[in-house]
C-alpha cells in the first residue's frame, strides 16, 4: 500500500448480506488502530477505508475475517528474478508489501519465490510486477503450466552466464594474484594487475554495483553494498596508489596496490554464489521429481471410438483416457472399463500395486502395470492430487517458521552494522595505527566489509525447511507449513482417531440378528441407510445387496446418533443404543443378550426398530491395520502419550485399545466433543498432534498444535490438516517427528555457523589479534572465507536428505 497519507482502499466483503452484518463489520473496522474512516458500502459488497500506510490494511482483513466474514483476496506464487542474496529477498519483500491492494506479502530467498495475498480490485500480477522492477527485481508471471518450465529455463541459463563470469573471473585474477604475490617489482607490474583486475571489477563485478545503487537509492543495504563497497574502495585506491605514488613517497609511505584484492573478492564471491546456486538447485529436486510423473500427452477415445492423441493442457473433465501398461496417469478419474493394477507409491509410499477395477478412482502419477484401461477424467490440470501435492510442497518450501522471524530481523540491521564496524575500524587505524594508519585502516575496513556474510544466516532455514519438506514430499509425508515442521519435534501427545486412522475404515456387517427372526423390514433398513452419510451405513447397504428399497419421508439424520425416517406411517429409527434410549424404544432380552455378546469381541452395534421395540440389532466390525501396532510402540517409545478417540462403545474402544496397546481412550465421543479433548490437553501444557481423516475430525485438526490427516480420507480433513500422511499408514507419523527433529537440529547447526563465522570473522578483520601477534586478514582470504560460509550452511541442509 503506498505509504502517502490517508489513502483510500475497498475491500471487497463476503458474506455481509444484511445491514446488521454491515454495522458489525464496521464496529470491527473501528477497532482497527490506523484506519481513519471507513464505511461498508453494502450495495457494492464493499468497505471503502482510508490508511495511513500497508500494514493497516492486512490489520483491516484480518479484523473482518476475525469477526465471521470474507474478504476477496487473490493468493499467487510468483518466481523473483535478480535476486542475488537474502537482502534482496528483505528489499523485494518490502516492497511489494507497500504496494497497492497488498495484504500480505513474503520473498522466500531458497526458493526464489514471492507468495503474496492481494485485493484482486485494487492490484494484479503486473502491477506487482512493476513495484519489484522498481527495485531492480523482476517478476516472472506467466500461465502457471508453462511457468516452472520457463522457470527452469531461467535458472539454467542464469547459471550458465553465473558460470562463465566465474571462470573469467578466475582466469583474470590469477596473474594479478601470482604479480602482486610474488613479482610486486616487476616492470609495468602495477599497470598489468589494472588491465587484468579491470574487467574483473567493472565488467563481471557489475552487477554488485548496480544493486547496491538501486538499494541505496531506496535508502536500504544489502550484501551486495558490502561487495560493491570493499571491492569498490580496494580498487579506487589501488588506482590512486598507482597513478599518485609520489604523493605517498612525499609522506614517507611506500604506495602499496590492492588489486588484487579486489578481482580476488569478486572471484571468490561469484564462486561461492555458483556452488549456492548448484546447491539450491539439489534442494527443490522433490519438486522437480514430483512434476516428472506427470505425462505430457495422452491417448484419447472419442465418441466414435477412434482415439487421438493430445497434450496434457488440453484434457477436459469427462474425456474418456486409455492407458497402455507401462504408462503413466496423466488426471485423476474413474475407470470406465478394464482392470489392471497400479503402482501408486509415488504418492502414498505403498510398495505393493493396487488392483484397479471398473469404478475405481485412479490418480495423476502412479504408473499403470501390466493390464490396459480406459478411465473417465474427473480432476484435470491444477484441480488433481497430484497438482494439488505439487501446490502444497511449494507453499511449505515457501513458507517461513517461526525461527526465520527472528533472523529476518537481525538480517535486516545485519549490513547497516557491519558499516558501522568498518567505519569505526578505519577510524580507529587512523587514530591509533601511527605512519600506516590510513593504509591499514582502509585495509581492514575493507576487509570487514567482505568477510560479513548476511547471505549465510538468511539461507540457514530456508535451505533446512526446502530439504525437510522435499524429504518428506519423497516419503509419502505431506508437510504444509514450516511452522508444523518446527512444531513436530515437540509433540508430547497424540490423539488418535480410531475409524480409518488405526483401523482400515473399512467396516464390514459381520451378523445381523432380527427379532424373532423375522426380517420383513430389512426393506426399509436398507432404505434409511442408503439416505445416511455414515460410513456404517455404507457396510449395511453393501451387506443387504440385492433387497429391494421402499419410499421414505421424513428423512433426519441425527448426528453422533443414527438417523429416523417414516415409511408406511412408521417412524423407524437407525443408530446407537442412545438413540432408542432417548425414543423410549423397547429392546427385547434376546437382541440385547447378542448385541453383549458383540461388544466383548470388540464389535460395533447398530440398533433397528420402530417407535415401540428393537426390531434387530447389526454387528460390524473395522479390521485394525496391519502397521498400526508398530506404529502405536514406536511413538510410546519416543516417550509420547497416546489418546484414542471413537464415537464406538466403550466395550469395541477398550477392545481396540487393548488389542493395539493404547493406554488412554475415550469412547461415545461426538465430533463436537474431539476438539473440547484436545483443547483439554493442551490446557495440561501438552503440545498436541491431532490424527484424523474425516470430515467429523476437521474441528479437533484446526485445534490441535500439530494437524496430521490420513490421504484416503475426506477432502476437508486434508485441507484443514498441516500435514497429510498420502498412505494413510500410521508409521509414518514417527518418521515425521524424526523428519522435524533432524530439520530443526540442522537449522540450529546452520544458524550457530553462520553466527560463530561471523562473530569470529568480523573482530579478527578488523585487525583485534595485530596489537597481539600482529596479524592482519588479507581481504582474499576474507573473500574465500564468506564464499565459504554461504556453501556450508547449503551443504550442511543437504545432509538432510541422507539421514535416515
Amino acid at each position: 500500500m503506498a505509504t502517502n497519507d490517508n489513502q483510500t482502499v475497498f475491500l471487497p466483503l463476503e458474506d455481509v448480506d444484511s445491514e446488521h452484518c454491515a454495522l458489525i463489520v464496521e464496529k470491527g473496522l473501528a477497532q482497527v488502530k490506523g484506519v481513519e474512516t471507513h464505511k461498508v458500502e453494502l450495495n457494492n459488497r464493499r468497505a471503502a477505508i482510508t490508511v495511513r500506510n500497508a500494514e493497516v490494511v492486512t490489520d483491516a482483513v484480518q479484523a473482518i475475517k476475525d469477526l465471521g466474514y470474507g474478504v476477496t483476496t487473490l493468493k499467487q506464487t510468483f518466481p523473483v528474478l535478480g535476486m542475488t542474496c537474502a537482502s534482496c529477498a528483505g528489499s523485494a519483500e518490502s516492497i511489494v508489501k507497500h504496494a497497492d491492494g497488498v495484504v500480505h506479502a513474503a520473498v522466500n530467498f531458497a526458493t526464489g519465490n514471492l507468495t503474496v495475498e492481494y485485493l484482486p480490485n485494487m492490484t494484479d500480477a503486473s502491477g506487482l510486477q512493476k513495484a519489484v522492477q522498481s527495485v531492480g527485481f523482476d517478476l516472472l508471471i506467466e500461465d502457471e503450466s508453462t511457468q516452472q518450465e520457463t522457470l527452469e529455463a531461467i535458472h539454467e541459463k542464469k547459471f550458465r552466464t553465473l558460470k562463465n563470469k566465474t571462470i573469467w573471473a578466475i582466469i583474470l585474477s590469477l596473474p594479478v594474484v601470482v604479480i602482486g604475490m610474488f613479482f610486486m617489482d616487476m616492470p609495468y607490474g602495477n599497470e598489468i594487475m589494472w588491465a587484468f583486475s579491470t574487467p574483473v571489477v567493472l565488467w563481471l563485478g557489475k552487477d554488485f554495483f548496480i544493486n547496491a545503487w538501486k538499494q541505496a537509492k531506496h535508502r536500504s543495504a544489502n550484501m551486495d553494498t558490502l561487495v560493491a563497497l570493499s571491492t569498490g574502495i580496494a580498487y579506487i585506491f589501488s588506482v590512486f596508489n598507482m597513478l599518485f605514488m609520489d604523493f605517498w613517497h612525499a609522506r614517507g609511505v611506500h604506495a602499496h596496490v590492492y588489486f588484487e584484492a579486489a578481482a580476488v573478492i569478486i572471484a571468490f564471491i561469484l564462486l561461492g554464489k555458483l556452488l549456492e546456486e548448484k546447491a539450491k538447485g539439489n534442494t527443490s529436486s522433490a519438486i522437480k521429481k514430483l512434476m516428472g510423473l506427470q505425462p505430457k500427452t495422452v491417448m484419447i477415445i472419442l465418441a466414435d471410438g477412434s482415439e487421438r492423441q493430445v497434450a496434457i493442457e488440453e484434457v477436459k473433465a469427462g474425456d474418456v483416457i486409455l492407458v497402455k501398461p507401462g504408462e503413466k496417469i496423466a488426471v485423476d478419474g474413474i475407470v470406465r472399463s478394464g482392470n489392471s493394477y497400479v503402482d501408486e507409491s509415488m504418492l502414498s509410499g505403498e510398495p505393493v500395486p493396487v488392483l484397479k477395477t471398473e469404478n475405481e478412482k485412479v490418480f495423476a502419477g502412479t504408473i499403470n502395470q501390466k493390464g490396459s484401461f480406459q478411465f473417465a477424467a474427473v480432476k484435470v490440470g491444477k484441480e488433481t492430487m497430484l497438482a494439488q501435492i505439487i501446490k502444497m510442497v511449494q507453499d511449505a518450501q515457501g513458507s517461513k517458521a517461526p525461527v526465520q522471524k527472528l533472523v529476518d530481523k537481525i538480517a535486516g540491521i545485519f549490513v547497516p552494522i557491519v558499516i558501522t564496524i568498518a567505519i569505526l575500524t578505519f577510524a580507529l587505524w587512523m587514530v591509533l595505527g601511527g605512519e600506516s594508519g590510513l593504509v591499514q585502516g582502509l585495509l581492514a575496513a575493507v576487509t570487514v566489509l567482505v568477510i560479513a556474510c548476511p547471505c549465510a544466516l538468511g539461507l540457514a532455514t530456508p535451505t533446512a525447511i526446502m530439504v525437510g519438506v522435499g524429504k518428506g514430499a519423497e516419503n509419502g509425508i505431506l508437510i504444509k507449513d514450516a511452522e508444523s515442521l518446527e512444531l513436530a519435534k515437540k509433540v508430547n501427545a497424540i490423539v488418535l482417531d480410531k475409524t480409518g486412522t488405526i483401523t482400515e475404515g473399512k467396516p464390514q456387517v459381520t451378523g445381523i440378528h432380527w427379532l424373532d427372526r423375522d426380517d420383513r423390514s430389512k426393506d426399509v433398513l436398507l432404505s434409511i441407510e442408503k439416505q445416511s452419510e455414515h460410513p456404517l451405513a455404507e457396510a449395511v447397504v453393501k451387506h443387504l445387496k440385492g433387497v429391494p428399497t421402499t419410499a421414505l419421508s421424513m428423512f433426519d439424520s441425527i448426528t453422533g446418533k443414527g438417523a429416523k425416517a417414516v415409511a408406511d406411517n412408521e417412524t423407524y429409527f437407525v443408530g446407537n443404543k442412545k438413540l432408542m434410549a432417548e425414543n423410549n424404544i423397547a429392546i427385547a432380552a434376546q437382541l440385547q443378550q447378542q448385541a453383549d455378546i458383540w461388544g466383548e469381541e470388540s464389535k460395533t452395534v447398530i440398533w433397528f426398530g420402530n417407535s415401540r421395540q428393537a426390531l434387530a440389532v447389526i454387528a460390524i466390525s473395522d479390521k485394525i491395520k496391519e502397521t498400526s501396532v508398530q506404529a502405536i510402540r514406536e511413538m510410546q517409545g519416543m516417550g509420547i502419550e497416546l489418546y484414542m478417540l471413537t464415537g464406538d462403545n466403550e466395550a469395541t474402544a477398550k477392545a481396540i485399545a487393548e488389542q493395539t496397546g493404547i493406554q488412554h481412550y475415550k469412547a461415545e465421543v461426538l465430533p463436537q466433543h474431539k476438539a473440547d479433548f484436545v483443547k483439554e490437553l493442551q490446557q495440561q501444557g501438552k503440545i498436541v498432534a491431532m490424527v484424523g481423516d474425516g470430515i467429523n475430525d476437521s474441528t479437533a485438526l484446526a485445534t490441535a498444535d500439530v494437524s496430521i490427516a490420513m490421504g484416503k480420507g475426506s477432502d476437508i480433513a486434508m485441507d484443514v490438516a498441516k500435514m497429510t500422511i498420502i498412505s494413510s499408514d500410521l508409521t509414518k507419523i514417527p518418521q515425521a517427528i524424526r523428519l522435524s527433529k533432524q530439520t530443526v537440529s540442522t537449522i540450529k547447526q546452520n544458524l550457530f555457523w553462520a553466527f560463530i563465522y561471523n562473530l569470529i570473522g568480523i573482530p579478527i578483520a578488523a585487525g583485534i589479534l595485530y596489537p597481539i601477534n600482529g596479524f592482519l586478514l588479507n581481504p582474499m582470504i576474507a573473500g574465500a572465507a564468506m564464499a565459504l560460509s554461504s556453501v556450508s550452511v547449503v551443504s550442511n541442509s543437504l545432509r538432510l536428505k541422507w539421514k535416515k
